[in-house]
């Protein structure tokens, strides 16, 4: 009874609740710091191929000398084709895997987003494995337009040579299909979701021709113009939808290859020089966490991740002596490696933080650091949960026996039998004080509604418009903190007690929604967690009770809460997203753009978690910050 005694007095005691803010503080700083100790040798690792079964860089290949004789006819005929029809040229193309004895279909596919029409038309075809039994596949893709919207002339062209040299091996355990897709995104999108059988008839047209489950997919982005290109390097890109990545050990099979067989160097994260410092170990992380929190399709591979299926785009980057041979054979020996595959990548690593092409980070040493920064929401939130809790007005005992010297040395008191033991408590340490849940819950839910309407807007408005309700976004949101609580005032006036439980409950959801989200997409949440982290303390200003001296903060809340609301205004969601486009240089319709056909092609939800989490948060920090100006 003592230790209850105790704890009851304990929670009581005001000073507990000056402890929060600086916890807080030390998980927001501790979670950066975490970040930034990463790319030192002591806590990532030299990459490994764990499947034994791949041997990358084991096999001879053979592929040169009149290869390279076809590949140049392949390419002067793809040039030929640039300006024609989706449809003539597919037909051409078609044409040239026919001659090669391949099972060959097309499909076409029709997206709307942000009012304009993305279609397209997919070839492919089939090379059935003579030692297969159509239970497995691997995909060779290469995509008519690459992401910077050049005629990918080289790349193409390879795929058709090398579907005309593997189909004279007889070593396939697999079978192998061929796909030039329309454009990078979209056109992949759409063959793996009719692949998959999960796509609308309405936009995308099933496939006539299919195989076993897909196994793996490379994809081969070489620009080189109508005439050649020699290059210095592959750029080896990785990131999938929403954040998703493809096994690590697809990934350090074509490092191996590429580098140790080839001779040819790799990169990563468009990092064209790395000296394996730590400084540009950093760069490399941290742009990959960008990459990834954005959750964008970065190539052709990016569709196929979703459906775990295993897949990187190769990307020839720099003026080197390497052509197309080299790059030919790193695609046969990479296959070579796939074709050994018994079972689907399993072995290694699906989450991890990339460095450099021979460095990474696994998730059990990159997790706690956003794990950190969601806690110190949650600590926030229970501190604000007890302030709430804690009486405003205490009753006076009005006893002419007794002076106040008497009522502060002998407060009143209460007997507490428990367990067959009486102790005898304060009478404050156990006072309960009723919450009112009803306001703080119906404008914490109405917030995260209204969410929807910005969500549903900017992915469905044309793009000659997108400007305009941008603008308009931001001038509202920007506002409408301060028109809420001036409305909550006029209805309503919230207490103090109501304001509290509001950015408790607010912050509570959002440090839940965030510890969840980094086990899916660490770099997003750990992003949106940094952003968001001054809302853990942010507090309405009102004024002191009756009978207690005013301090600085409350003589000056007027003043304070106008400059903290409007220093809170510039971490509004849609301020940040502009900051960051012009940062980039990039347009921010653009961005819009992209992400509207994210959200109707690929599947993008980073508009939710920024509407739906990150927005309300804001939302309700600056409706509290406002509310103790008009009380």
């Amino acid at each position: 009874m003592a230790l209850l005694s105790t704890v009851l007095a304990l929670r009581r005691d005001p000073r507990i609740l000056k402890v929060p803010p600086y916890l807080s503080l030390l998980c927001i700083l501790g979670g950066i710091a975490w970040l930034l100790v990463l790319p030192l040798n002591e806590y990532s690792r030299s990459t490994y191929v764990s499947e034994n079964a791949l041997l990358p860089g084991q096999v001879h290949t053979y592929f040169t000398g009149s290869e390279h004789n076809i590949f140049r006819a392949y390419r002067h005929e793809v040039a030929s084709q640039v300006e024609k029809s989706p449809q003539e040229r597919n037909n051409h193309l078609g044409d040239i895997l026919r001659s090669n004895n391949l099972r060959v279909a097309t499909q076409n596919y029709e997206y709307h987003a942000s009012g304009r029409n993305i279609s397209n038309q997919n070839v492919y075809a089939v090379l059935q494995g003579p030692r297969a039994d159509a239970t497995e596949a691997i995909v060779l893709i290469a995509a008519w337009n690459n992401m910077a919207g050049e005629i990918n002339h080289s790349g193409v062209a390879l795929v058709l040579t090398l579907a005309r040299y593997f189909k004279r091996w007889s070593l396939w355990s697999k079978d192998i299909i061929f796909l030039i897709s329309g454009d990078s995104t979209s056109g992949p999108q759409a063959w793996v979701d009719a692949y998959h059988d999960s796509h609308s008839p309405d936009n995308v047209e099933s496939l006539s021709i299919k195989s076993g489950a897909l196994q793996g997919a490379v994809a081969v982005d070489y620009p080189a113009g109508p005439w050649g290109h020699r290059y210095d390097k592959l750029h080896i890109v990785y990131d999938g939808v929403n954040g998703q990545l493809p096994n690590l050990d697809l990934f350090n099979t074509a490092v191996n290859i590429a580098s140790g067989q080839m001779g040819i160097g790799c990169t990563l994260q468009r990092m064209w020089k790395h000296d394996d410092k730590y400084q540009d170990r950093l760069t490399t992380m941290l742009r990959g966490m960008i990459s990834q929190g954005l959750g964008h399709a970065s190539g052709p591979h990016s569709s196929f991740i979703p459906y775990h299926v295993d897949a990187i785009t190769l990307q020839t980057v720099g003026d080197g002596w390497h052509d197309e041979m080299s790059l030919g054979r790193t695609v046969e020996s990479l296959f070579r490696s796939l074709n050994n595959l018994l079972e689907h990548f399993h072995q290694s690593f699906f989450f991890y933080l990339l460095m450099q092409a021979n460095r990474f980070v696994s998730i059990g040493t990159y997790l706690p650091s956003a794990m950190v920064i969601a806690v110190n929401f949650s600590i926030t939130s229970i501190a604000l949960w007890v302030a709430s809790g804690r009486s405003t007005s205490m009753p006076k005992l009005a006893s002419p026996s007794k002076s106040p010297k008497d009522k502060k040395e002998n407060p009143p008191t209460t007997v507490v039998r428990r367990n067959g033991d009486i102790s005898i408590v304060p009478t404050a340490a156990i006072e309960i004080t009723e919450r009112p849940l009803f306001l703080p819950l119906a404008f914490v839910l109405s917030t995260h509604f209204l969410g929807l309407l910005p969500l549903y807007i900017f992915n469905n408005t044309p793009k000659p418009s997108l400007f305009l309700a941008y603008s308009l976004a931001m001038s509202m949101t920007s506002v409408l903190p301060f028109l809420t609580a001036a409305l909550l005032h006029i209805l309503r006036g919230p207490t103090e007690q109501e304001t509290t439980l509001i950015q408790c409950f607010s912050l509570l959801f959002l440090g839940m929604f965030l510890a969840a989200l980094a086990t899916l997409n660490f770099s997003l949440s750990f992003l949106v967690g940094i952003a968001a982290s001054p809302l853990s303390f942010v507090r309405g200003l009102y004024p002191a009770p009756k009978g207690e001296v005013e301090g600085f903060a409350t003589r000056n809340r007027g003043a304070i809460s106008v400059v903290g609301s409007l220093l809170l205004a510039a971490l509004n969601p849609v301020i940040v997203i502009k900051v960051a486009t012009l940062y980039w240089g990039i347009d921010v319709v653009d961005i819009l753009v992209k992400a509207a056909e994210g959200w109707h092609v690929w599947g993008l939800w980073t508009q939710v978690v920024v509407w739906l989490a990150w927005w309300p948060a804001w939302f309700a920090g600056s409706v509290v910050m406002w509310s103790g100006l008009f009380t």
